[in-house]
């Protein structure tokens, strides 16, 4: 976003350029042909962990760098090449690892291309594996895929203790489907290198045996979005600059070609829900189809559900589809988007505005609102022998202050709704304190009340015998 200064300056400035503008284009006109270009919006790029660790990829699992559950590295995908990484896993933890990609901005891309991530164990047998793909519009986004080590109950493979190997690779045409902007020095097809961010996280067991079943009852129905009044947000850049939200309803401002994050802590039994409305444009010139994105990820990154919208110039709104509460045996569901709502933490909301609504209505920018709604309540974790790598990731923690302006329906921690309610340990002492100031309230009221009575009888004594 532009520096913001007062309206005079604006002013000036304003006479200023028209008068040079004006002078360059006389002189343009009368020797040179006049070229007119449209200036790409300044998106900025992504934002990656302040402790980020290096990992070179490799294109063989020979010498291939090792992952630690709790860390986030930065490495790079070639165009055609797999990238391989390794992890040294005990037998008793479930390891999730989630890839993000940033193709370059302004990168041409066709619908299929994205990335694929596998994991796999030293003797080739693939655990699990994901995909994901930039989608019709081909607008160049950060691409987030994942895969796992799962131990679950009679599944015979990669359940033991040893070496495991991430495997990344681009899928789709690669090298893009056009020639990007003709500027012979910049290559913006959909090939090159990309950047990549790997973060990996351990979930301890269980300390005793839970349900190995998922509920197959749940209220599917489609909540009402918050009409509060809407606070100002920022979203980040990044899953590691994503703005914390809550209960209610953000305001926040996108350009074309951006993406935002956004994290909303959802406790055991909670279920979210998400609404993002796009402002109108200041014309109206066409439309794109998918225009703007928004995807739910759950605390390792995996994709829940998501959905988009075309754009013509007027508002338009979209909804997630009504997802299950927050439950650890939603693991053993057997379709998705149950299955990845198998633990409490921070959810993401990302939304991305296609670069290509600024040919048809401008760079904006576009004004954007979040409606988030927590239903259901708080319930008791599942009970880990130890904690996750890195700690505490599965538990919501104690709420963050509200911000300024109010508004915020969680942040008071008593809505029917579902606000998290805060830290357990949090509550104990609030409640040893209340417990605590009453009893003192009460020994000074019993004091005060003694001395009061102690007095009067003094001075009814006193009145009896003057000279006492």
């Amino acid at each position: 976003m532009g520096r913001r200064t007062g309206r005079g300056a604006a002013v000036w400035r304003a006479v200023v350029r028209s008068a040079v503008v004006g002078a360059v284009l006389c002189v343009s006109s009368a020797v040179l042909p006049v070229r007119v270009a449209v200036a790409a919006p300044d998106v900025p790029s992504y934002a990656f962990a302040d402790d980020v660790r290096s990992a070179p990829a490799t294109t063989g699992t020979t010498g291939a760098a090792r992952l630690e559950p709790g860390a986030t590295y930065r490495s790079s995908l070639q165009d055609e090449d797999k990238a391989y990484y390794r992890l040294e896993l005990d037998g008793t933890s479930d390891v999730y690892v989630s890839v993000t990609a940033i193709p370059r901005a302004g990168a041409v891309l066709s619908a299929g291309d994205g990335i694929g991530v596998s994991v796999q164990d030293a003797d080739s047998v693939t655990c699990s594996s994901d995909s994901v793909t930039v989608g019709t519009a081909g607008s160049p986004q950060p691409l987030t895929a994942w895969g796992a080590r799962e131990l679950l109950p009679g599944k015979g493979l990669c359940q033991k203790a040893g070496t495991y190997y991430v495997v990344v690779e681009r899928t789709g045409s690669g090298s893009g489907s056009g020639s990007g902007s003709g500027d012979e020095d910049t290559d913006l097809s959909g090939g090159g290198t990309w950047d990549l961010e790997l973060a990996p996280v351990s979930e301890a067991p269980l300390g005793k045996a839970a349900a190995t079943r998922a509920p197959e009852v749940w209220d599917s129905s489609t909540p009402t979005p918050p009409v509060d009044e809407p606070v100002s947000v920022r979203g980040g850049a990044g899953f590691a600059e994503a703005a914390a939200v809550k209960q209610g309803v953000r305001s926040d401002e996108i350009v074309p070609g951006q993406t935002l994050f956004y994290k909303v802590p959802v406790d055991w039994g909670q279920q979210l829900s998400a609404t993002v409305d796009l402002g109108s444009a200041e014309k109206n010139s066409g439309y794109v189809v998918d225009a703007l994105e928004m995807t739910l990820y759950n605390p390792v990154r995996a994709s829940v559900k998501e959905t988009g919208i075309g754009y013509g110039g007027s508002q338009k709104s979209a909804s997630l589809p009504p997802v299950p509460p927050v439950g650890y045996a939603n693991r053993y569901a057997p379709t998705e988007p149950t299955k990845s709502l198998r633990f409490a933490g921070s959810y993401y909301l990302v939304v991305h505005l296609a670069a290509q609504v600024a040919d048809r209505f401008g760079e904006g920018p576009y004004g954007l609102t979040l409606r988030v709604r927590l239903g259901g309540r708080a319930q008791a974790g599942p009970g880990y022998v130890r904690q996750s790598v890195p700690r505490g990731f599965f538990d919501v923690g104690a709420p963050d202050p509200v911000p300024s302006g109010g508004g915020d329906l969680a942040g008071a921690g008593a809505s029917g709704d579902g606000a998290s309610g805060g830290d357990p340990a949090m509550k104990a002492v609030a409640v040893g304190g209340i417990g605590t100031g009453s009893v003192l309230l009460m020994v000074l009221g019993v004091w005060t009340l003694t001395a009061r009575r102690r007095a009067a009888a003094q001075i009814r004594v006193n009145a009896q015998n003057p000279t006492a």
